[in-house]
C-alpha cells in the first residue's frame, strides 16, 4: 500500500511538472503587441501559430463595430486590446479598452475634446498608435497647436496629461509614442521648431527635449537598437536620417537628406539600417549605422531612387530579404545586403498599412482589406490571399496566434478557434 501511495504521488508530481512545462512552452511563444509595429518596432511577430487563412467568416474569433474612426493600430497586452479613435461629430478623441477574448468594451475614456485639425486626405484625426508597458497606456493627439500626451492606468484612470511642445502641419498629426526604460519618447517633427521629446513615465515631466534644425514635417516613429555596444534611437525625417542616444537625446550621427519628409519607420537587419520614403523625392537606402557626426559620404551602403519606394507603409526585413509595399500597390523584394531587386510586382491598388512578418512570411494588407501573404525569395510566391470585405488604412497587430485588423467598419480578431 505504501508503494502504491508513493507511486501515485510520483505520478502526480510528473503530471504537474508536465502541465507547467507545456504552459510555459506555450507562453514563451506568446508576445504582446505593445506599441507601433510591435515589441521590436519593426513589424516582426514571433508567432508560430499566426493564421494564414481567413475570410469575413472563416477563422474570425470576433469582430466589433468601430464607433470612433481613425488609422491608429490596435495594441495588445494580456487580455486587453486598446485602440484610439476620433468621433468627428463630437470633436472628441477617445481611448477604448476591449476584452481580448470577446471584443466587448471594458471602458472608454474621452482623452481630448478640441477642434478638428486640418489633415491630409489620407490621414485621420486618430492616427497615432498608443503604447503600453503593461501598467499604463500612453496616447498622443493634437490639441489645436499643442502635442497632447496622456497616460492612463488599466482601469481607465488618468495618471497624467501634458503638452510638451507645439506642433503645426497642414497634413495633420501622427506621432506614435515609444517606450524606453523610464521614458515615453515622441517625435515632434513639424513645420516649425521641430524636436524630439522624452517624458518621465511616472509623471509626464520632460526629461530631455532635443531640437531638430530643419523645421520640416515628418511622421517617422523611431526604432531603438543596441549596435556595437551603443544604444541608438534612429529615425528619418526633417531632411535627414539620424541617430540619438535615447537616454539623453544627444545626436550620435546624421546623414543629410536624401529628401525632405518621411513617414515610414526604419528596420534593422544584417548590421544595416533600411530607410524607405520621402517627399518630394522618394528613396530607399541601406545605411551602416556606425560612426559619429556627419556620415553622409561614408555610410550609405546602397541607394535606390523611386523604384519600389514606399512613402507611408513601413517595410520589413526577413532573412536575407528586405520587402516594401509601395503606396501605389507595388510590392518589391530586395536582397538585403546588396539592394538587388529579386522581384517587383503589382499586388494591390493602394497600400496605407505597414507590412507584418511572422514565420518567415510577410503579410501585405491593402486598403480594400485584402491580405496577400508572401514568402520572401528570388521569385514572388503568394502563399494565400484573404479578404474581409472591410476597407483598411491601419496596420495589423499580432499576438498569441491572433491577428488584429482595424477596418473602416469593424475591429477584427482573426485566429483559429481555441
Amino acid at each position: 500500500m505504501r508503494f502504491r501511495g508513493n507511486l501515485w504521488r510520483l505520478l502526480t508530481v510528473l503530471v504537474t511538472v508536465l502541465v507547467v512545462f507545456c504552459s510555459k512552452s506555450d507562453s514563451a511563444y506568446a508576445e504582446n503587441w505593445p506599441q507601433w509595429r510591435g515589441p521590436r518596432g519593426d513589424g516582426s511577430a514571433e508567432e508560430p501559430q499566426l493564421p494564414t487563412k481567413w475570410s469575413a467568416t472563416e477563422n474570425v474569433q470576433w469582430k466589433v463595430k468601430v464607433h470612433a474612426g481613425g488609422h491608429a493600430s490596435p495594441i495588445v497586452w494580456g487580455q486587453h486590446v486598446f485602440v484610439v479613435g476620433a468621433k468627428l461629430d463630437e470633436t472628441a478623441r477617445t481611448l477604448t479598452a476591449l476584452d481580448r477574448a470577446t471584443g466587448e468594451v471594458r471602458w472608454e475614456q474621452l482623452v481630448l475634446k478640441a477642434p478638428l485639425e486640418r489633415i491630409h486626405k489620407l490621414n485621420s484625426h486618430a492616427s497615432s498608435t498608443p503604447a503600453t508597458d503593461g501598467k499604463r497606456i500612453y496616447v498622443s493627439f493634437l490639441n489645436e497647436k499643442q502635442m497632447h500626451v496622456t497616460a492612463y492606468d488599466f482601469e481607465g484612470n488618468v495618471a497624467w496629461k501634458v503638452e510638451p511642445g507645439v506642433f503645426s502641419s497642414v497634413h495633420g498629426y501622427c506621432s506614435s509614442p515609444i517606450l524606453f526604460e523610464n521614458l515615453v519618447i515622441v517625435n515632434g517633427d513639424h513645420d516649425g521648431d521641430s524636436y524630439l521629446v522624452a517624458l518621465d513615465r511616472e509623471t509626464g515631466e520632460t526629461v530631455w527635449k532635443t531640437p531638430r534644425e530643419n523645421r520640416t514635417r515628418s511622421y517617422c516613429t523611431p526604432i531603438i537598437r543596441e549596435i556595437n555596444g551603443r544604444t541608438q534611437m534612429m529615425l528619418s525625417g526633417n531632411k535627414c536620417v539620424a541617430s540619438y542616444d535615447p537616454r539623453t537625446g544627444v545626436r550620435q550621427w546624421i546623414i543629410d537628406g536624401p529628401t525632405e519628409q518621411f513617414v515610414a519607420s526604419l528596420v534593422y537587419q544584417h548590421d544595416l539600417l533600411f530607410v524607405t520614403g520621402g517627399f518630394p523625392e522618394r528613396h530607399i537606402m541601406a545605411i551602416n549605422p556606425t560612426g559619429t557626426g556627419n556620415v553622409t559620404k561614408t555610410n550609405v551602403v546602397w541607394h535606390h531612387l523611386r523604384s519600389g519606394v514606399s512613402y507611408v507603409p513601413s517595410p520589413v526585413a526577413v532573412g536575407d530579404y528586405f520587402l516594401v509595399a509601395a503606396d501605389d500597390g507595388v510590392g518589391t523584394c530586395f536582397e538585403a545586403k546588396t539592394g538587388k531587386i529579386a522581384w517587383q510586382k503589382r499586388l494591390a491598388g493602394h497600400y496605407s498599412g505597414s507590412l507584418l512578418t511572422a514565420n518567415g512570411l510577410v503579410y501585405f494588407l491593402d486598403d480594400d482589406g485584402v491580405t496577400k501573404i508572401v514568402k520572401p525569395g528570388p521569385e514572388l510566391e503568394v502563399v494565400a490571399t484573404n479578404e474581409i470585405g472591410d476597407g483598411c488604412s491601419s496596420s495589423p497587430a499580432a499576438s498569441d496566434g491572433q491577428l488584429f485588423i482595424r477596418g473602416e467598419e469593424f475591429l477584427w480578431c482573426i485566429g483559429k478557434k481555441k
